[in-house]
């Protein structure tokens, strides 16, 4: 089947000046793109008169190998124009564990769930037919970690590491895009040095990329000594530097954020170092979301050596008394407090704590904010969610869409229940608004969600508009688009079309799911 996609503003992907065309799509794959191209016998066309046509938008940061088959799940991300995910960020992937394993319920370290994990060429078969995108899946450290020691806090031995790279290689050799480290969630944060960076050269080894959510992404984090003389977010992206430079793997910081008002002072000495380690030779970049706030589990904010301690030795007063002056410290030293903790899930028996903030449900129950954060933390045992804010300011996040080393994600995926994130409805239409409203080069932008972010992982025959690639498309009014973070689960408007892999599954703003021709992307 052949589409003409006719008269539309094209911006091919690669940063150069949009011009009024014409794509032609035949079965998968773009066959020509130019002026005044002619229509095919039989071939449908349409018009994109006054629209832009743009490669699928590529979503650098994504969770959504945890669900897999379930259309409602993806909907959000291909009504915002995604038609490729990074999957199995931060540590956590559905793979890279025995599926007979004794440690299987810990995959997803408390923020996602799946029911068979197992090792790669599983998730292979288990998701052939079942994709509404195109996946291009990384292992998680965590993952491995988990099939390796479970939850265990000790360094894992030499034999252990050994073990662990067993399943590394399984996915790696089978087609795995790269890997991941996730060094603020259990169980990556309590790895060291030696374990990371096996891990890190096992991924080079077969020439992938790693990602790494850095231990600390704030002026403090529990991830450090309270007190140093480098703010913590520093010492973080020299620790993630120091694993590239040692491995000499492709790296990748994810979430470049700033959490914390007095974090923000450090963004441009963050983007300088940045520059600084490229031009040392360490192949490092990062990617960024288009919001101020994002979601995480309520115990990234305490330290290891808290979360290693059994409940009775929690419970102590002596140790509550610790770890209070620890947060309140921190707080302080962070322009940060409760009240930027908005609660989205604890458990269904304990849903009238959704939306509000932790300062709101302390009110409510009538006792201090930090006795209501311990107290949400054992009632989800630990598996809570929040929205936090105050991870960037408008003005850093504008910086960032324009600075060189950015691509674009969303870091975001559907709950079953609870308060939901606008970053899995609406994060690239937000780009395309913020980009618009602040005269930003709109073929910059779109270059930074397509063929940029291709090149970064290595994504064959994708996020450029010309003959021989993929026919993933995406076509939208950038005039009209609009976005309304007030009502995060809106759909964006002026997301007219959408093609992935020459499949229309965006048809004048109306879904209709679809998995023939999706593709698990591999190495």
């Amino acid at each position: 089947m052949k589409t003409l996609l006719k008269n539309g503003n094209i911006i091919d992907g690669t940063g150069a000046a949009a011009f009024v065309g014409d794509v032609l799509l035949d079965g998968d794959k773009i066959v020509s793109v130019g002026k005044s191209l002619e229509k095919p016998a039989g071939a449908k066309v349409v018009d994109c008169t006054g629209l832009c046509v743009a490669p699928g938008f590529i979503d650098a940061h994504s969770h959504n190998d945890f669900f897999v088959g379930k259309s409602e799940y993806f909907a959000p991300f291909v009504r915002q124009g995604i038609t490729t995910q990074i999957t199995g960020n931060c540590g956590f992937s559905v793979f890279g564990i025995d599926k007979n394993s004794p440690h299987t319920e810990h995959v997803g370290g408390g923020l996602f769930k799946t029911e068979k994990p197992s090792g790669f060429t599983d998730f292979l078969k288990n998701t052939k037919g079942k994709l509404h995108l195109n996946v291009a899946p990384l292992i998680g450290h965590g993952t491995t970690r988990i099939a390796t020691s479970g939850m265990e806090s000790k360094p894992l031995s030499p034999t252990q590491i050994d073990e662990m790279l067993l399943h590394v290689d399984e996915a790696m050799k089978n087609g795995a895009l790269g890997g991941s480290l996730g060094l603020m969630y259990q169980p990556g944060l309590f790895s060291k040095k030696d374990e990371l960076v096996a891990f890190a050269k096992k991924i080079k080894e077969y020439d992938g990329i790693l990602t790494v959510h850095p231990r600390a992404c704030s002026k403090v984090a529990p991830g450090y000594p309270l007190f140093s003389r480098k703010p913590h977010i520093e010492i973080a992206l020299n620790e993630v530097a120091q694993i590239a430079k040692e491995s000499g793997v492709r790296t990748q910081y994810s979430h470049l954020i700033h959490v914390g008002k007095a974090t923000w002072k450090y963004c441009d000495r963050i983007l300088k170092k940045f520059n600084e380690l490229k031009a040392q030779g360490i192949d490092i970049g990062y990617d960024v979301y288009a919001y101020s706030f994002g979601t995480t589990i309520l115990t990234v904010f305490l330290p290891a050596w808290y979360l290693s301690l059994p409940k009775k030795k929690k419970d102590k007063q002596i140790t509550k008394s610790k770890i209070g002056t620890i947060i309140n410290i921190t707080k302080l030293m962070l322009g940060f407090n409760f009240s930027d903790f908005m609660v989205a899930y604890i458990s269904e028996e304990h849903k009238h704590y959704e939306g509000k903030t932790i300062l709101e449900c302390a009110k409510m129950d009538g006792i201090s904010d930090f006795d209501m954060y311990l107290k949400l933390v054992d009632l989800s045992e630990g598996k809570g969610r929040v929205l936090v804010s105050k991870y960037n300011n408008d003005e850093i996040i504008k910086k960032l869409m324009q600075d060189e080393n950015s691509v674009f994600m969303t870091d975001a995926w559907l709950e079953e229940t609870g308060f939901q994130n606008a970053a899995t409805f609406q994060c690239f239409p937000q780009f395309l608004v913020t980009a618009r409203d602040n005269n930003m080069q709109l073929e910059q932008i779109i270059h930074k969600m397509t063929g940029k972010t291709a090149a970064r992982y290595q994504l064959e025959n994708r996020g450029v508009l010309k003959s021989g690639n993929f026919a993933d498309v995406t076509i939208f009014d950038c005039e009209n688009l609009k976005v309304n973070v007030a009502v995060p689960e809106s759909a964006p408007k002026g997301i007219k079309y959408v093609f992935i892999n020459g499949e229309l599954v965006v048809d004048n703003d109306t879904y209709n799911p679809k998995t023939v021709g999706m593709h698990v992307l591999k190495n």
